[in-house]
């Protein structure tokens, strides 16, 4: 298949769903973000957010420990409520104040390389995703749809009428603003039901993972704090010997063994794959066309010719690149609509 086969051929209708950790923010911006500020892990949380000066104040260890350790036992003495209730007002403000470089960045290669039957799920605080989202959706309609696992510093909600928005407008149904989002700490037991906002994200996610051919797993590591979530990944993804067609690719700087340990939940067989970067993808070397290129190669054994994302162009460049891909989507939505 050539790559101009590749853009013309719309077909697939089943979803792509990417799982973001922190590892993919790691990734996008390994220099810091606009501002050179740092994107934490979990592992150097104390170190890049301004939280160490009050864990010590208090007395509390922070030393050889990451940051789920550290607020999870927190959270369970009552005596540390109030401490609980400061780091995450810090927290917020400091991914409050991230925000993208001006130049196309990872994030913008990631949106734009998905359409709007597919999905984004991210357990990330930070904005990256409404940022990028927002300065490509005035050229490129068709994007993915972003579900926040864990809540996000610029998201927003509407209880009424059950409507996710962003932090600072108004629900498009009732008018009112939006209420802003709220984070899901690193606990032990996190509760994805309690809060409508959360457990509708959740409920979505549930039913893209019934009907996802690919899912992509970047940067995140499944972590212990975490088994709540995993399980109800795996409950909706089902059993592996009954996903004998669908693809798991993981994008992560574990070797493959590692990963294949982490996630063998998911994997059918050999129906998996490793990258330690994004642009060995599929969605960077087939972008918008993920699932129909995954077909045509896996199961039609036809040679699928990469068809690599430009790294180093300005957004006008970008979106010109990107145009055959959408003017190709387009005719092929009329021709359904005929």
């Amino acid at each position: 298949m050539s790559v101009d086969e590749e853009v013309q051929h719309v077909e697939a209708g089943r979803p792509h769903l990417v799982i973001l950790g922190a590892g993919a923010s790691r990734a996008a911006f390994p220099n810091g973000e606009a501002a050179g500020k740092k994107i934490p892990l979990m592992e150097d949380f104390v170190d890049l957010v301004p939280i160490k000066s009050l864990l010590e104040t208090n007395g509390i260890s922070h030393q050889g420990l990451n940051f789920e350790e550290i607020y999870s036992n927190l959270s369970t003495d009552p005596s540390m409520k109030s401490v609980c209730n400061e780091l995450q007002t810090i927290i917020y403000g400091y991914f409050s104040t991230l925000s993208l470089p001006q130049n196309p960045t990872l994030y913008d290669h990631l949106i734009l390389s998905l359409r709007d039957k597919d999905v984004i799920a991210t357990f990330n605080w930070d904005p990256f995703l409404i940022q990028a989202y927002r300065r490509n959706h005035k050229t490129v309609k068709s994007l993915p749809k972003i579900v926040f696992l864990h809540g996000n510093v610029l998201s927003g909600y509407c209880r009424r009428d059950n409507i996710h928005g962003t932090k600072n407008g108004r629900c498009a149904k009732c008018g009112q603003p939006y209420t802003p989002s709220q984070l899901l700490y690193p606990i032990k037991t996190k509760d994805y039901n309690s809060d409508p906002e959360i457990s509708s994200q959740w409920e979505f996610l549930k039913d893209v993972l019934k009907h996802a051919l690919v899912v992509t797993i970047f940067g995140y590591g499944a972590p212990a704090s975490d088994a709540a979530a995993i399980d109800i990944l795996s409950q909706a993804w089902g059993k592996p010997k009954v996903r004998e067609f669908e693809q798991i690719e993981i994008i992560d700087i574990k070797n493959d063994e590692t990963l294949r340990n982490n996630w063998a939940r998911f994997i059918h067989t050999h129906h998996y794959e490793t990258h330690n970067d994004f642009y060995e993808s599929w969605i960077a070397n087939h972008p918008r066309r993920t699932i129909e290129a995954f077909s045509n190669e896996k199961y039609a054994a036809r040679f699928i010719e990469p068809h690599p994302i430009p790294k180093d162009v300005s957004f006008t460049e970008l979106w010109s690149w990107y145009s055959p891909l959408i003017e190709a989507e387009k005719r092929a939505n009329d021709l359904k609509g005929s």
